[in-house]
This record gives structure tokens, C-alpha cells and sequence, in this order.
């Protein structure tokens, strides 16, 4: 039985046949990655020391075209926006959204709305400026994490920003866009669908294995390759719709305890040896949380090291309904984040089209 899920772990790694998808130059696998200090597998040397985009560079033109060619089929479309309403009272004592509407004029015509809102306090990008390596005190590519400004930023001539304004910001990626073959890994789906239940809860701590994501993806029929884009339905929002409001209001004043992938180096290799481009669950922090300590968070990593997009609180309620009626787990995906320049997240303004 190990020998077969080993197999299996290989053949899902390693591309193969018209699967591989030729790379500019070859990319090293994680065990080839040189280590920054005391963390292992660090890939700034990958794109070169003034890069800002990290593994965004795998969604080159012919990656693109080539999954816009080989995926849509039928113009189907499915928007992953969570409202950016909810969580009405969100995790990790960020503020609440707030909108306001705006009656201009007597007879009620227009209108306008003023929004307020933490970028992060619904779905979003998590974004090189958000987390890095926290003992160190650096961002991706050994950016110094205190040269990089705060507080409100005037920038009265768009084409004239301060490089320390901009350095990192999400205006990278929102200008290059995230687009590509997203592939879903429905675990909430593969779990129950003969009526059992979910054998875990994605409100407390609990780690999604290699090996569990693996067996999502065999039992899909998915074959990984490389530049795709990485989602996994795990349960958050299911359980979000499904419980009452009281249950809802009460995340926010206990521990947060998530359901998320393992920290470790297995799910380093995982990751980085499949070679995505950007990796989001539904889930508030992607990662089991709390993780076993703090020097084990791999938002340093897949952020601080990689340059990878790491998505959060993405609603994959609708789109596991489609891929489940269309017999496919793939797709071409769009991801155009807010122009935020200097940002650290944005929402996604994601969609998979069939």
C-alpha cells in the first residue's frame, strides 16, 4: 500500500508526455533550492534579485494560451468572489466591512457607495508584502521588511510612485494577472460522496496531508502540471452557510482553530515540485491553524520565499457543483486583483470559465 501512494506521489509530481509544459530554463526541484539562513527551499535566486512577481512567472503567454485553448469548451462561468460582506464579523481581529450607500440627488438618482474594509477580512490574494520570514525581518527576494513604508501614502502623479511605495505591491500581479488552468481539489466533495460525513471539522485545527490531497486528485482523474493554479475546497464556507448566525458571530470572539494543509517539508516538495503558480482554499488561513510553532507557518515560505500567491476565504461552493456536474476538475482561471499599488492583498475578482 505505501509503494502504491509513493507511485502515485511521483506521478502526480512529475509531469509527463504532452503534460509537460516546457519551461524557459529548467527549475529546480526543492531539494535543489538553496536555504536562506535556517529556512530551506528558497527560490529567490529562480527569477533574479530584482523579480516581483515570484512563481507568477510561470503564467507565461503560451501557458495561457494554451490553457484558454484546451479549457474552454462551453462558456460556462463561475465567479469565486465571497461577497465582501462576509464574514460579516471577520477572523483575526480585522475590522468588519462596512458599505455605505449614497443617495446623491432629491429624487434618489444616483447613487453612489463608499466601501471601508480590511483587504483581507474577506477572499483575497495574500501578497508579497504580507508575510515573510518573520525572524529575519525580511519579504520575498530579502527585502527589508522596515524599508517599506506605512500609513496613508499620497501619490498624486501615478507615474511617479517611490519605488519603496511600490516595491512588492499587489500592482505586480494585478498587472500581469493570475491566469491560467486552475485545477480543484474538492475534499469536502471526495469525502462525502457516498452521504457520509466530513471526517473532520474545518472550524479546528486539523492538517490536510500530502497524501489526502493526492488521493483528491487520483480520485478526480487530475494530472498536475506546471503553472497550474492550486485550489482546495475544505469546508469553511460549507459549514459557514449551514450553521446558524450565532454560530457565525461566535468565530470571532474564540481561539482561531482552521482546517489547512500540513506544515512540513513534504508539503514543501508537494508544492514546489508540482511547480504551481499561485495555490487558494476557502478556508481563513490556507494552512492547518494554529501551526505547531511559529517558525513552521508556511505563509513564510509559499510568500517569503517563493513568491507564490496564496489565496484565502475563496467561495468554491458553486464551482464544485459545476466541476462535479461537468465530470472535470479544471478549468481556465482569471484572477484580476485589485491595482493596489503597494498593497499586501486584495480580493481576487476570480472566475473559472468552461
Amino acid at each position: 500500500m505505501t509503494s502504491k501512494r509513493l507511485k502515485n506521489m511521483v506521478a502526480h509530481i512529475l509531469p509527463r508526455g504532452q503534460d509537460a509544459v516546457q519551461a524557459e530554463k529548467p527549475l529546480p526541484t526543492y531539494d535543489e533550492l538553496p536555504a536562506f539562513k535556517n529556512f530551506p527551499g528558497c527560490a529567490w535566486s529562480v527569477w533574479g534579485p530584482e523579480d516581483e512577481l515570484g512563481t507568477v512567472n510561470l503564467l507565461t503567454k503560451e501557458v495561457v494560451q494554451r490553457a484558454a485553448t484546451e479549457e474552454i469548451k462551453s462558456g460556462r462561468t463561475v465567479s469565486m468572489n465571497w461577497p465582501i460582506n462576509f464574514p460579516e464579523k471577520p477572523m483575526f481581529n480585522r475590522i468588519p466591512p462596512e458599505i455605505k450607500m449614497i443617495i446623491k440627488k432629491p429624487n434618489g438618482i444616483p447613487r453612489d457607495d463608499e466601501i471601508h474594509m480590511n483587504s483581507q477580512s474577506g477572499s483575497q490574494w495574500d501578497g508579497l508584502r504580507h508575510y515573510g520570514l518573520i525572524e529575519h525581518g525580511v519579504f520575498y527576494n530579502n527585502t527589508n521588511a522596515l524599508s517599506l513604508p506605512e500609513g496613508v501614502i499620497p501619490a498624486p502623479d501615478p507615474s511617479a510612485i517611490t519605488p519603496s511605495h511600490s516595491k512588492l505591491g499587489m500592482q505586480n500581479w494585478a498587472t500581469h494577472g493570475i491566469c491560467g488552468r486552475g485545477v480543484l481539489l474538492d475534499l469536502v466533495g471526495y469525502h462525502t460522496r457516498n452521504g457520509g460525513a466530513l471526517p473532520y471539522d474545518p472550524w479546528t485545527t486539523h492538517a490536510i496531508s500530502v497524501e489526502n490531497l493526492l488521493e483528491v486528485a487520483e480520485h478526480q482523474k487530475v494530472r498536475f502540471r506546471q503553472g497550474d493554479i492550486l485550489l482546495l475546497r475544505v469546508g469553511f464556507i460549507q459549514k459557514y452557510y449551514s450553521v446558524t448566525t450565532s454560530e457565525r458571530d461566535a468565530l470571532r470572539a474564540r481561539p482561531e482553530t482552521f482546517a489547512g494543509i500540513e506544515q512540513g517539508e513534504d508539503m514543501k516538495r508537494f508544492l514546489w515540485n508540482n511547480h504551481f503558480a499561485a495555490i487558494a482554499s476557502d478556508q481563513p488561513a490556507l494552512e492547518r491553524w494554529p501551526a505547531p510553532s511559529p517558525g513552521e507557518l508556511l505563509h513564510q515560505t509559499i510568500l517569503g520565499l517563493w513568491g507564490m500567491p496564496l489565496g484565502e476565504f475563496f467561495d468554491l461552493e458553486e464551482l464544485s457543483k459545476t466541476c462535479s456536474e461537468m465530470g472535470r476538475y479544471t478549468f481556465f482561471f482569471t484572477s484580476w486583483p485589485l491595482h493596489i499599488i503597494g498593497g499586501c492583498a486584495s480580493p481576487p475578482n476570480a472566475a473559472a470559465y468552461f
